[in-house]
Order: structure tokens, then sequence, then C-alpha cells
């Protein structure tokens, strides 16, 4: 993991969170508890960092399979995420849930903004991501 220049701890996760990847997102990418985040917000997250750092596999293995695509592509040359604001997290039931977020980057010197709230299941004690409306 990158370090900063001025002390020893590593970088904060692109998802926003000042733990450092590997004790944030990491864990859910590929840790021991991978694939398990605990909540809607966690596993949403999870996914943001995912997209940051081309985590391809992730997003596919944490989005329904009902609404799922067949695959993705990388971000591509130049894309520069600048951050996640994440605006609202509802539970409807134990099984339901939705996340409000503003995820920014930057392509070829353009910026863009995704605002989306996204619908996400728990099934079978995983979180997974089902859609969203923009």
């Amino acid at each position: 993991m990158k370090k900063t220049a001025k002390s020893s701890a590593p970088a904060p996760c692109p998802c926003g969170n000042a733990a450092g990847y590997e004790a944030c997102c990491g864990r859910w990418h590929h840790g021991p508890q991978h694939l398990m985040a605990p909540d809607a917000q966690t596993l949403m997250r999870s996914r943001y960092t995912a997209f940051v750092l081309d985590e391809l596999d992730y997003l596919l293995e944490t989005w329904h399979a009902s609404t799922r695509p067949a695959r993705l592509e990388a971000n591509p040359p130049g894309t520069k995420w600048l951050g996640l604001q994440v605006r609202r997290h509802e539970c409807q039931d134990a099984a339901h849930a939705t996340v409000e977020f503003v995820a920014r980057s930057r392509q070829g010197g353009r910026a863009s903004r995704l605002h989306e709230t996204s619908r996400f299941v728990r099934e079978d004690g995983r979180w997974f991501y089902v859609d969203g409306d923009f």
C-alpha cells in the first residue's frame, strides 16, 4: 500500500475512510471477509473503491444476478476518481436498503459527477447491488 510522504500511515482508502485500503475496502475485495460487507453502505463504498482500482471481478460478484452485466470495462486511461460522498443510507427491512451517493471523477480534463440512489438486496447473508436511479 502506498504510504504518505509525511507519515508511515497508509494513505486513506479511496472510499473516503481515513483507514488505509487494507483495513477498509481491501478486506471486502480480497481479505478474509471477501464479499461479506456487513451492510449496504459498506458494500456501496467498497464498490466505489473497486471502480477506482478496476477491481472488475469484485464489481461483478457483488452485482445481483438479475441485473448484472455480462462484463465491465476498465477505466479509460487518464481517469482520475476525485471522491465519494454518501448522502443517505436507509434500510427498508433486513434484506433491502438504499444508498444515495455522489461520485466524482475526471477524464481528459473533463469533470463528471454521478448522483445515484442505489438499491441493494441481502440474500443468504450477502449484500448485492441491484440497480439505481440517477
